[in-house]
């Protein structure tokens, strides 16, 4: 039988296989859609018979460690001994002759005594027209330079606290400081406010180059508790929280904390502040002797020996009484001064070095000079008189 040709045509296999694949994309897409609204669907109807939340609980800790006592207290005890110094200079206007105080930088410092005197570092105020120190509990005073030692980067403040003075930081001892003992900073570096940091004596007696010209600081303390800008001037505290330093520079290239930190000895700062307070300088203990450091290096240069040159003793000076000459005119002509090698048994090569060997001791001590004359060392005795 021929088949009808007005029927309708037969399905096509490939349509039918079209449509389930159709089919088959609309299930997974709606699947998909579900799996993404599953946890909405869940929080809305199923929330209620969910079971309730179960709190966690805490773990109990138990007692902190001995020495993290330790170190809580110390912090405790020490904090209101510290202040934070914001410094301020003066702007003038070049035109209109108008001034005006814009900020200059911060720092640290600590109490020195109950009379309202604040220790610090010399460069943190220097240059500054005024300072700000701010105290534990947040009060504000404005501060008063009483005396600086550029030398020695110490510089004293002072403050009027009329009720709830902040306590002064316990005084130490750094002569008899070992590598390897804790240590302690208290600062506000970067500005971050009352920090602590800890480490260790990383080494002792270090010399630090002093910029204009100026002696370099000797007898540094060297230490790997984390030091930055901003901790200049605060105390570095030893274990029984006495101050053995006043926190003073880094070693750095970036200019960030390397672990490479260095701090005034307590010894030098006991030394220096007294006279500070007293006479608003340091009263440098000398010989009484002129000496000029270009010319000392040329002599040593020309004559091969080492030592401090003589150019000249003072009248009725320390030097002078203990028989020292300085370069004088003779029958046979201009007779080379005495040359100082060692002071206390400690060479000296220059004049500046001449200078910090002196600073070991006060004004009033004897000192006991090694003193080349001609082809001649001898022992010489001298009594140390107040520099100018």
């Amino acid at each position: 039988m021929r088949p009808d040709p007005w029927g309708s045509p037969a399905p096509r296999r490939s349509d039918s296989f079209v449509r389930r694949l159709l089919w088959l994309a609309l299930v997974v897409a709606a699947l998909m859609v579900l799996w993404q609204w599953l946890p909405v669907l869940q929080a809305r109807w199923l929330a209620p018979a969910a079971a309730p939340a179960v709190e966690r609980t805490v773990t109990p800790r138990g007692d902190l460690a001995a020495d993290e006592r330790a170190t809580i207290e110390l912090f405790e005890k020490a904090r209101d001994s510290v202040v934070f110094i914001s410094t301020a200079r003066v702007v003038r206007d070049a035109w209109t002759r108008n001034a005006w105080e814009v900020p200059r930088g911060n720092g640290s410092g600590f109490i020195w005594d109950d009379a309202g005197h604040v220790v610090t570092n010399y460069h943190v105020i220097e240059g500054a027209s005024s300072a700000t120190v701010r105290l534990a509990d947040g009060r504000d005073y404005r501060a008063a330079l009483v005396g600086a030692s550029p030398a020695h980067d110490i510089a004293v403040l002072r403050i009027g606290v009329g009720f709830k003075r902040p306590p002064p930081v316990p005084i130490g001892t750094s002569r008899d400081l070992k590598v390897g003992q804790k240590v302690f900073a208290i600062g506000n570096p970067f500005g971050l406010d009352w920090t602590l940091t800890t480490g260790i004596v990383s080494a002792l007696d270090r010399t630090l180059d002093a910029d204009s010209g100026r002696p370099p600081i000797e007898h540094l303390i060297q230490t790997d508790a984390a030091i930055n800008p901003g901790n200049s001037g605060g105390p570095l505290l030893d274990s029984a929280g006495r101050l053995i330093g006043i926190n003073t520079a880094i070693y750095s290239p970036s200019g960030a904390s390397a672990g490479i930190g260095f701090a005034v000895p307590v010894d030098t700062v006991a030394r220096v502040v007294p006279q500070l307070i007293q006479h608003g300088r340091y009263v440098r203990p000398a010989l009484g002797i002129e000496v000029d450091e270009t010319l000392n290096q040329r002599l040593a240069a020309a004559t091969g020996v080492e030592g401090v040159y003589v150019l000249r003793v003072q009248p009725r000076g320390a030097a002078e009484q203990a028989g020292l000459q300085g370069v004088r005119m003779t029958p046979e002509g201009l007779m080379p001064g005495d040359v100082i090698v060692a002071v206390e048994g400690k060479p000296v090569h220059s004049p500046g070095q001449l200078l910090v060997r002196l600073d070991d001791f006060r004004v009033g001590d004897t000192v006991r000079l090694s003193v080349r004359r001609g082809e001649q060392t001898r022992e010489v005795t001298v009594a140390l008189q107040p520099g100018v």
